[in-house]
């Protein structure tokens, strides 16, 4: 991990787990899905391990006892239907994202299979749609996350150089499509991710959560 203050024009976050808490989405979304394909409910451990495999494209099959492509339908179906229910910022966010847009150009890029307007509107309800300039979502690009595709389209979008970035997120999945494109990586604790998986992943950065950010960033 490095410890020097930062350089940066443009500022690439993750949506969930980064700015959004979205683990009571996953929890209810899991229980969901098991009834509706005939299954007893999960335990919160194997509610959150399914959205980890499903990021990093790792079987579930020692999960679940259905097929999976018809879990998957159910399961994906239900996350975006209730994700605007039972999703909340973090704290300090709205704060944290107005000093960081002070700072530097931000996007979000978020591996949710949805039309950038849906990002918008749900960060709307929270007041926080005025901070970012661009939104990539998995619609966007051929190759999500951990390609690094997504940052290349928001950094073109931005006008910047990837030297010039950093990616903030919860997941290896955020850190190696970083690590891909060329940008710093900064990994935050709020997500399904522990701080030895994220280690091993080896970002620049690893912060408790996203309000920990600005400090570290100087503009540019």
């Amino acid at each position: 991990m490095n410890s020097n203050s930062l350089n940066v024009k443009g500022i690439m976050l993750d949506l969930d787990g980064t700015i959004l808490d979205t683990k009571s989405a996953y929890v209810e979304t899991a229980k969901i899905a098991f009834h509706e394909t005939g299954q007893g409910p999960p335990d919160v451990e194997a509610a959150l391990e399914i959205p980890k495999r499903i990021e990093q494209r790792q079987p579930i099959s020692d999960i679940i006892a259905v097929e999976t492509s018809a879990f998957m339908r159910v399961y994906m179906k239900t996350f975006y239907k209730i994700s605007a229910l039972n999703t909340r910022p973090f704290p300090n966010v709205e704060a944290t994202l107005a000093a960081l847009s002070q700072k530097a150009q931000l996007a979000v890029i978020t591996m949710r299979f949805v039309p950038g307007a849906s990002v918008v509107n749900e960060l709307r309800q929270f007041q926080l749609s005025q901070y970012f300039a661009h939104v990539v979502t998995a619609l966007d690009t051929p190759k999500p996350k951990p390609s690094p595709e997504a940052l290349m389209k928001a950094v073109a979008a931005m006008g910047v150089q990837m030297c010039e970035c950093i990616i903030v997120g919860d997941s290896v999945v955020d850190v190696a499509a970083g690590k891909a494109a060329g940008a710093t990586t900064v990994a935050v604790l709020t997500g399904l991710y522990s701080r030895a998986e994220l280690e091993k992943a080896k970002p620049n950065f690893i912060l408790n959560a996203v309000s920990e950010l600005p400090p570290l960033i100087n503009g540019a």
